[in-house]
Formats: structure tokens, sequence, C-alpha cells
């Protein structure tokens, strides 16, 4: 019987000397614990894919810059990037100021535009791991409300994405589930924790932080959970996280063309 012939070691290793970049960018804070979060997810995404080489920058607070890793890739004779925004959902800084960055970037450098990251199942899933961690457990789902804090947007298809993530958190068998915002939307934390005390059918209250990293708003979505039975932690360097950078890229990569300079 004809197998299909397999690569050669020569043909793999050409592959993955010339996969584009995986460039992740964030949003940068003046919270050290944000960027050491940010650089800890990222490098367990690069333990997943050996042989890609992938960098991180920050588009405010934070160092390294988004221009000067561009230069630095650049000079480093690299020719195809795939920039991808350390971002829940697409609002300003993914429709705006990234592509705007992006497209002062060396004329050398082909770059493609990954999405955001959410929605994705694997977001669901790692919000849950991380109430899990925090103390409750599969059989708590029935009786436990949960409020789904993120930072917060003036976008509305930003807060169309939390309220439908909240909704998908819910169809997972939790009691109820809120969507709250630390910013910019309403209702807050503390308010949502409120709400769910009165629902029928809740007799514990848990706050799932519907962030990447510490930082000044995830610190107010603690603060507002002070009513609630669980406070989970933000959502970090989590499996499910790294391994939604790989799918974007993916995505990206098997996209033709370059789009960020003409975005």
């Amino acid at each position: 019987m004809n197998r299909p012939a397999l690569p050669s070691p020569t043909t793999t290793l050409a592959r993955k000397r010339f996969a584009p970049v995986l460039f992740v960018i964030a949003h940068g804070s003046r919270d050290p614990r944000h960027a050491a979060t940010v650089q800890a997810l990222v490098r367990r995404a690069g333990a997943l894919r050996p042989g890609l080489r992938v960098e991180t920058a920050f588009l405010d607070f934070n160092l390294p810059s988004v221009p000067g890793v561009l230069d630095r890739l650049a000079a480093d004779g690299v020719r195809e990037v795939v920039a991808l925004p350390l971002l829940l959902t697409r609002a300003f800084h993914a429709k705006a100021d990234i592509p705007a960055v992006l497209r002062q970037a060396p004329p050398s450098l082909s770059i493609r535009q990954a999405e955001v990251l959410g929605p994705s199942p694997l977001l669901i899933a790692a919000v849950e791991r991380r109430l899990y961690e925090a103390g409750l457990t599969p059989a708590d789902k029935s009786a436990t409300g949960v409020v789904l804090a993120s930072a917060g947007s003036t976008d509305p298809e930003a807060i169309a994405v939390i309220a439908e993530t909240a909704r998908e958190l819910r169809r997972t068998g939790w009691c109820s589930v809120r969507p709250a915002f630390a910013s910019a939307s309403l209702p807050r934390t503390e308010d949502a924790v409120r709400a769910l005390r009165t629902e029928p059918g809740v007799r514990r209250v848990a706050v799932a932080p519907y962030v990447i990293a510490p930082g000044r708003l995830p610190d107010r979505i603690a603060a507002g959970a002070a009513g609630a039975d669980v406070l989970a932690d933000v959502l970090g360097p989590s499996p499910e996280l790294a391994r939604l950078l790989l799918e974007r890229y993916d995505g990206a990569h098997a996209v033709d063309g370059a789009v960020a300079r003409t975005a």
C-alpha cells in the first residue's frame, strides 16, 4: 500500500525557521504584576510550540514598546509577523490603537493582525478553572451565582460580547451568571453581587474576574467582591489561554496577505 511521503527533517526545519513571528501586544500597566503575568502567559504559549519565535510588547507603561520590538525584528531579518492583541474584546485598542502603531512598522515587515481572544470556549474553560481553584466544584454549580466581572468598555460591541460570554457560562450549568464592569459600564461588581443574592436558587455568590492580568481595574473588581462568598483569580497564564494564543496565531497565519497596513 502506498503511503504519503513524510516531510523531511530539512523541510520541517525550514517551516519552523520561516514561520511568522508571534508578536503578542498587551495593554500595559503601572502595576508590575501585569507585565509579569503577561510574560508568564506568553512563555507558556511558546512552550507549547517549540521552534516558534514569540515576542511581547506593550502599548503603554511597560517595556518593550511595540515600535521597539518591530524595529528589532526587522533588523533581525524577520519578514512575517502575526500581531496578536492580548485583549478579550474587540474595542478601541484592537480597532484603532494597535492598527495605527502597526502601520508605522518598518516596510520590510509583512504583518497580519490576529483576532482578539474573545469570544472563545477556551475562555469559558479558563474562567471555570479559576472558579474551581478558588474552592468551588462542579457539584456547586446549580446553587452558585457567578458575577463575570470585566474591566469595562464604552464600545457596544465589546459590551455585547461580555453579555454573550456570561450567557455561555450560564449554559454550562451555573445557577445564574451576571456580567459586571469595573469601569465605563454598569452594573458594578458589588451591584451584581447584591442582585444575585435575591435570585431564587442562589445559595452562594462567586466573582470571576474576566481579565487577563492584575492591575488597577482587577483590584477594583476584587474590592467590589467583598460581599461575595468566593473570589476567583484573574485568567493569567492558564493553559486554556496559552492554547488560545496559538489558536489565534494559526487563524491569522492561514489568511493570505498582510492586513495591518491597510486596516
